[in-house]
């Protein structure tokens, strides 16, 4: 019996950790609808950026059921900032330096030495 209640932990640790990766992608397209909505001149994408930045907020939220809040933090803020950085370079034409490829990649081991020795 006890087997069973390890699977069904294991399970629901497993759809935390997929709520928490739902709200990395949904505040990554909140910020790139941020960058779109021009300083607020195009309320549309201002407007679907608020939205966003709720349900991200609220897939964390339930993320935080299970994952501890200094981990699912870090690691949303982590991979979300080299998320955008790379947008920022690809779509914006923002600037591709050495210093900038080094502190993405600094940010992504950050978040993987995080996930990796969470209990």
């Amino acid at each position: 019996m006890q087997g069973c209640n390890t699977d069904r932990r294991q399970t629901e640790t497993n759809v935390h950790w997929l709520m928490l990766s739902g709200a990395i992608a949904v505040e990554i397209v909140a910020t790139t609808s941020l960058k779109l909505s021009e300083g607020m001149a195009k309320l549309h994408f201002f407007g679907g950026a608020m939205l966003l930045y709720g349900v991200s907020f609220v897939l964390l939220a339930l993320a935080l059921k299970a994952i501890p809040v200094g981990v699912a933090y870090a690691i949303w803020s982590g991979v979300g900032t080299a998320a955008i950085a790379t947008i920022g370079i690809i779509w914006f034409a923002e600037a591709l330096t050495a210093q900038r490829i080094l502190f993405i990649l600094l940010i992504i081991i950050g978040t993987i030495g995080l996930q990796v020795t969470t209990d």
